[in-house]
């Protein structure tokens, strides 16, 4: 299968004229064709004549000197304005929403020339770990049609599973890109804050979300944060940080990385075969000259009731224009998960509560943002779980809030302080459920995460493996 393969390898197979943009589009539509309607991971679909004919185009203007994104077919997470397509945020709020203007993100990729299939389904504004909580029918997972694919970015990590693309743009608020990264068997990248620009993504928690690749491979994410990243005008928080080569320094030895592992993350509550699978992931990064420690980080109790204070509080003020007088449908149709955060944030930021609440929250966020800054002087990566179970059944987590809070009880920490994490596939249960682990380093230390996870790739195939609904 052509969608098997990575992008570096597909682009040289485009200049040699093994295959062309046409040919890898139209397996792309195929599998779309075949597999989506178990999965459900599109709200939008680009209309298959304009893509085959953008694909043609591509083609007859020639690969040679161009981005390796050139002809490459991908999809957007429904969180993304795209001028005269649909956007959504998987909200009845928003159905039939035509915005005026494009992302950031969808911009520099229509430069490169990489190929929009589509628009894809999410837990509704970003408000969930498992892509339940959308007005537009859960997501599946491929794995298991039974189960969640992760949340919020399920329906982009799914179809690159079942190979209906070769990557997405998700986005990750604490977690909703590693989360599905994890339970979907791709890699998924949530980058340091400002890394890239947030223009045109609608946000949830404005200072916690952020923009990133989701893929097969740290390779195949390495060359799309590349065209991704910079500085934004549009977006006075994006950093002016120069962007890295990063596909040019994956090969850069890992030898004497220190990865330290906190011991909070392997205690009770995480599953024991997700557990035995990081070990034996770290055994093999020992392997490669890495050194391992074990460190601590005990305000991380904490994470949850921080991030569900700060995060609501955000997403009540952002979600406030959506009155159906500006734009939109009426309130009434938010689902009740958004309206529990809309509620919780409003009560926190209230007369009377600011000081109790949101103010406490936010000098937690700083002690967060102390206490890894003195794990990361002790080691270069801290290393733990992205989930603390296999992917559930779907109903369990929507139908449980705690639950559904709890579900990303190891992603929602990097968000406060910014730094970026690398999700990446290391294992499966017993009855075949991808299991992943994340790579968490300094601020704008992506490169290092993309390096570690490149060379853990390079000594397994767990990144390879696709479920068996794909041929």
């Amino acid at each position: 299968m052509l969608a098997d393969k990575s992008i570096s390898e597909i682009a040289r197979a485009f200049r040699d004229k093994e295959f062309s943009s046409e040919d890898l589009v139209k397996e792309c539509l195929a599998n779309i064709e075949k597999y989506n309607p178990q999965i459900n991971a599109f709200i939008t679909k680009i209309d298959k004549d304009i893509v085959l004919s953008e694909a043609r185009q591509k083609d007859r203007q020639g690969f040679a000197g161009k981005s390796l994104l050139f002809g490459i077919p991908y999809v957007l997470k429904d969180s993304y304005v795209t001028r005269g397509i649909m956007t959504t945020a998987a909200s009845n709020v928003l159905k039939n929403y035509l915005p005026q203007y494009d992302a950031t993100v969808y911009c520099k990729l229509k430069e490169t020339g990489a190929i929009l299939l589509g628009k894809m389904n999410m837990d509704a504004w970003g408000h969930g770990g498992s892509s339940e909580n959308t007005d537009f029918s859960p997501v599946h997972n491929p794995w298991d049609l039974t189960r969640v694919a992760g949340g919020s970015s399920g329906g982009p990590a799914a179809a690159i599973a079942a190979r209906m693309c070769l990557f997405a743009i998700g986005e990750d608020t604490g977690g909703s890109i590693r989360n599905p990264a994890a339970w979907c068997n791709i890699t998924g990248l949530k980058v340091s804050y400002g890394r890239v620009s947030r223009y045109g993504c609608i946000a949830y928690a404005s200072s916690f979300d952020t923009v990133g690749p989701m893929a097969k491979s740290a390779e195949d994410c390495a060359i799309i944060l590349e065209t991704i990243a910079g500085h934004d005008m549009y977006d006075g928080t994006s950093s002016k940080n120069e962007v890295p080569r990063y596909s040019q320094k994956l090969a850069t030895p890992i030898k004497n990385v220190t990865v330290g592992m906190p011991e909070e993350f392997f205690q009770k509550g995480l599953d024991r075969e997700i557990k035995k699978a990081i070990e034996t992931a770290v055994e093999k990064l020992q392997k490669l000259g890495v050194k391992s420690k074990v460190i601590s980080l005990p305000m991380i109790e904490y994470g949850i009731p921080v991030y569900y204070l700060i995060g609501p509080s955000e997403t009540s003020s952002n979600l406030a224009r959506y009155d159906g007088i500006r734009y939109g449908e009426t309130r009434s149709n938010f689902t009740g998960e958004t309206m529990r955060r809309i509620m919780i944030g409003t009560y926190a930021l209230s007369a009377g509560y600011y000081d109790a609440y949101y103010k406490k929250a936010q000098k937690a966020r700083t002690l967060f943002i102390r206490e890894y800054e003195k794990a990361l002087n002790e080691c270069d990566v801290i290393l733990m779980p992205v989930n603390p179970t296999p992917p559930t059944k779907i109903g369990e987590l929507i139908n449980d809030p705690v639950q559904n809070l709890l579900a990303d009880i190891y992603t929602v920490s990097q968000n406060p302080v910014g730094v970026p994490s690398l999700a990446i596939p290391c294992g499966f249960t017993k009855s075949g459920l991808p299991i992943g682990m994340q790579l968490v380093g300094k601020m704008f230390a992506e490169e290092k995460l993309l390096q570690v996870g490149y060379a853990y790739q390079q000594m397994n195939s767990w990144h390879n493996q696709k479920p068996k609904l794909t041929p």
